[in-house]
C-alpha cells in the first residue's frame, strides 16, 4: 500500500484523494453498462492492454473500477461520481497505448469505449460544399474504420496497426504511410465531440474553441475530456487516379538493409523531393507471423512452391528474419507522371519480383495495414524518436542504423526480437510538414524521418535489450548523433520517462506550446479528473 500511495503523491496534480482503501470503490449508482471492481472475475481480462507486458507494475496499470458504459449517460454520471470523489479517470478506446497511458491505478477509475459506440448511428458518410466527411465514433478499430470508408471508395491517411482504437489515435495524431502526401489523420478532423469533466456534453471546433480544439489534438491525449465521436474530412479515389503501390518482402541481410536505408536517407536529405512518394522500411526477426503483414497477393502459396524449406513437418511455417517495404505514388495534377526508376530502385532484389501495382487509393491504404495485433507476444523496451536532419548519408545514418539493427537480429541465440520502422515525412512540399499552423498542436513538423525500434525479449534478456536500447539512444541522439541532434519523441511511442513535467521537452517543440496546453488545463479540468497518472500535462508549470 505504502508503494502506491507513494506513487500517488508524485502525480502531476497532487490530487486529493478520499479517505478510504485505495484499491476499492463503490459501484457507481445509475450506470447502466458494465462495472468491474478488481475482485470481478473478468476484471484480470478487462485491465489488459498492450503495454500490460512491459509496464504493468511501474506504470501501476490497476484501475480500482473498469466502467464499460453503455451509452453517453453512463460517462457524464462516471465522470460526476468521480469528480465527486476527487478521483481520477483513464479514458481508453484501444488500449494500444505503449508505455500504458491509457490505463491508471487505484483508486481512480478507467472508461473503457472498446465497443460503446458501435451502433448503426456510429459512423455516417455526408457531403457538404462539394467535399466528402466522415461522423465516426472513437471505438471502431482501425482496421473496421478503413473498411467502411474503402467500400465506399474513399481514403484518409492513418496509421497501420490494425487494433488501434481511434479515440487514441485522432489524439496522437495517426501517423501512417500517406504522411508525406496527405499528412496526418488528424490533420482531417474538423469537429470533436466531447464529455467535459463537469459531464456536459459539447461539440469543440477551431472555430468555437480554438485553444481546446488545438490541445485536445497533440496536447494531452485522454486528458481533457472525453471524446465520443468526431467528423473528418476524407478524400475519394475518382480524384486520384493512377496511384500505384509496392509493398516488397525481402529475406533480411545487412548490405540489402543499408541499401535500403540509403534511399531512405536521400529522400530525407532532399528538401525538394516531390510530395507524391511516400516510403517506409520495416525489419522484423524471425519467428514473425509474416503472413499477418501479407494478407493479399497469396504469399502463403508462393513461399510454399518457391521456398519450402522454411516449412516444418506440421506445415507450419517458420519464418525466418525479413524487411518489409512500402512504397507508394500518388498524382495531384494531370501531368504527374511517376519516377518508375524509383520503385525499380527499391524493388531490387525482393523474393518475388513483383512490379507496383496500380490501385485506388483505398485499395492502398488497406494494403499497408498489417493484422496481427502484437508484433511478438512478448514483453518490449520501446523506441520512437524524429529528426530533422539532412544530412543523413553524409553523417553515415544508413550504415550505422543497419549495423545497429543487425546487433540484435543476427545472433540466433540471444532470446531478443526486433520490429522496426523507418519512414520518410519530410521535405519543403511534404503536407506532414505544411500543416504545422493548422489549428493542432502536434509538434517536430520540421522532422524528415521517423524511426521506431523495439526491442522485445524473452526470460533473461532484458538487460541485453535494455544495453542495445541505450548504445542507440547514445550513439544516434545528441549533438554527435548519427540521426538527431535533439531528442525528438511523440507521444503515440512515448517510452522512458514517465512524468510529462520532466520528459516535456522531448514530446513538446516550445515550451509556450506546452503552457498553452497546461492552460488549457486548468480552464477545462481544474480539478484534475483526467489525470489518471503522471503522463499527463499539469494545471500549472512550475
Amino acid at each position: 500500500m505504502g508503494g502506491v500511495i507513494s506513487f500517488i503523491q508524485k502525480t502531476v496534480l497532487s490530487i486529493i484523494r478520499p479517505s478510504r482503501p485505495l484499491n476499492t470503490i463503490a459501484v457507481i449508482s445509475g450506470v447502466t453498462g458494465t462495472q468491474l471492481p478488481p475482485q470481478s472475475k473478468d476484471y484480470a481480462n478487462a485491465r489488459y492492454q498492450y503495454a500490460t507486458s512491459s509496464y504493468g507494475v511501474e506504470h501501476h496499470m490497476d484501475p480500482a473500477l473498469i466502467v464499460v458504459p453503455s451509452g453517453k449517460d453512463d460517462i457524464i454520471k462516471t465522470l460526476q461520481y468521480a469528480k465527486s470523489q476527487k478521483v481520477a479517470v483513464a479514458v481508453r478506446t484501444g488500449g494500444h497505448q505503449y508505455s500504458g497511458a491509457s490505463s491508471t491505478a487505484a483508486p481512480n477509475i478507467q472508461i473503457d469505449l472498446k465497443k460503446v459506440f458501435q451502433g448503426p448511428d456510429d459512423r455516417s458518410v455526408f457531403e457538404k460544399g462539394g467535399e466528402t466527411f466522415v461522423r465516426t465514433s472513437v471505438s471502431w478499430g482501425l482496421g473496421e474504420f478503413n473498411d467502411y470508408i474503402g467500400s465506399r471508395g474513399l481514403f484518409v491517411p492513418h496509421g497501420q496497426c490494425i487494433n488501434v482504437h481511434l479515440g487514441g489515435h485522432v489524439q496522437s495524431g495517426g501517423y501512417g504511410q500517406l504522411g508525406r502526401s496527405f499528412g496526418l489523420f488528424s490533420d482531417h478532423v474538423v469537429s470533436l465531440e466531447i464529455i467535459d469533466a463537469n459531464g456536459t456534453p459539447k461539440t469543440v471546433t477551431r472555430e468555437s474553441d480554438a485553444d481546446l480544439f488545438y490541445a485536445l489534438l497533440g496536447g494531452s491525449p485522454g486528458n481533457l475530456g472525453v471524446i465520443t465521436h468526431f467528423t473528418i474530412k476524407v478524400h475519394r479515389d475518382q480524384d486520384y487516379p493512377g496511384a500505384r503501390g509496392l509493398k516488397s518482402l525481402y529475406w533480411y541481410s545487412p548490405a540489402t538493409l543499408t541499401r535500403l536505408l540509403g534511399i531512405l536517407a536521400e529522400m530525407a536529405d532532399d528538401d525538394n523531393f516531390p510530395r507524391n512518394y511516400d516510403f517506409c522500411v520495416s525489419v522484423l526477426s524471425s519467428s514473425n507471423k509474416l503472413l499477418d503483414w501479407f494478407t493479399e497477393g497469396g504469399l502463403d502459396e508462393k513461399m510454399r512452391e518457391e521456398h519450402p524449406e522454411i516449412y516444418g513437418d506440421d506445415g507450419l511455417p517458420l519464418w525466418p528474419r525479413a524487411i518489409i517495404v512500402y512504397a507508394q505514388w500518388v498524382p495531384f495534377s494531370k501531368t504527374d507522371k511517376p519516377d518508375m526508376s524509383w520503385f525499380d530502385r527499391i524493388g531490387e532484389g525482393s523474393i518475388f519480383d513483383l512490379p507496383p501495382e496500380t490501385k485506388p487509393m483505398s485499395q492502398l491504404t488497406k494494403q499497408w495495414i498489417f493484422t496481427n495485433i502484437r508484433e511478438f507476444d512478448k514483453p518490449y523496451v520501446k523506441s520512437t524518436h524524429l529528426t530533422k536532419s539532412r544530412t543523413l548519408v553524409k553523417d553515415g545514418w544508413p550504415e550505422w542504423m543497419a549495423k545497429r539493427i543487425d546487433a540484435l537480429v543476427r545472433p540466433d541465440a540471444n532470446r531478443l526480437w526486433l520490429s522496426a520502422q523507418l519512414q520518410y515525412f519530410g521535405g519543403r512540399f511534404s503536407q506532414f510538414t505544411n500543416n504545422a499552423d493548422n489549428g493542432t498542436s502536434f509538434s517536430w513538423r520540421d522532422s524528415t524521418l521517423c524511426v521506431t525500434a523495439d526491442a522485445f525479449y524473452g526470460p533473461e534478456s532484458y538487460q541485453l535489450a535494455l544495453d542495445w536500447h541505450a548504445k542507440n539512444e547514445s550513439e544516434g541522439i545528441g549533438p554527435n548523433g548519427k540521426f538527431s541532434k535533439e531528442d525528438r519523441r511523440v507521444h503515440w511511442g512515448s517510452f522512458g520517462e514517465y512524468d510529462l513535467s520532466k520528459a516535456w521537452g522531448f514530446y513538446y517543440d516550445s515550451k509556450e506550446k506546452y503552457e498553452r496546453i497546461a492552460a488549457v488545463r486548468k480552464r477545462v479540468d481544474p480539478d484534475g479528473t483526467f489525470t489518471p497518472n503522471t503522463f499527463s500535462v499539469p494545471r500549472t508549470i512550475t
